[in-house]
């Protein structure tokens, strides 16, 4: 049997594997670049809250902007889920959330979340009650709060201060 002769590769060959090959390049080096250029998202958040909070709606929108991933659960008692993640009854506000282990009572601020998450000094977080001017609870009154910290030894203390800033009124 005759051998096979190898056809030479002629130079339009390899203009056409060229021209073939460029857009899958190009679309590698997409997306390596906009692994580089899209901000990763932060752990996840898992928020509970009753139905009728519109409060709680929009401090979900807060994590969110500033890049955590949400998951919500809607619940008829937010006394059984406080009591299942170690939330004292003087910390309670309208929502109780979890993210990676951390626990967020209430209208706590993104920043303090990431803090938290870095230091890993409290087992939770929590802003009682619903003070104006607090993510979630933007409007025309706002009011100095703290945001409070606990471990699961019982020891709490004030994590952060957030005095908000009146316009002056000249």
């Amino acid at each position: 049997m005759a051998a096979r002769r190898r056809r030479p590769v002629k130079r339009a060959d390899e203009r056409v594997l060229v021209l073939a090959l460029l857009p899958i390049l190009a679309l590698v080096g997409v997306a390596v670049l906009a692994r580089e250029w899209v901000p990763r998202a932060g752990p996840l958040v898992t928020v509970h809250r009753t139905l009728h909070c519109h409060c709680c709606v929009r401090w979900v929108r807060h994590p969110e902007r500033s890049g955590f991933k949400v998951e919500t659960h809607i619940t008829d008692s937010l006394a059984d889920v406080r009591a299942r993640f170690g939330v004292a009854p003087a910390l309670a506000s309208c929502h109780t959330a979890v993210i990676d282990g951390l626990v967020i009572e209430g209208h706590v601020p993104a920043e303090d979340l990431r803090l938290a998450l870095e230091r890993r000094d409290a087992s939770g977080l929590a802003v009682p009650g619903m003070p104006a001017g607090s993510p979630g609870m933007e409007g025309a009154r706002m009011t100095p709060y703290d945001v409070a910290a606990w471990t699961s030894h019982g020891r709490q203390w004030r994590y952060a201060h957030h005095a908000v800033e009146v316009p002056d009124a000249r």
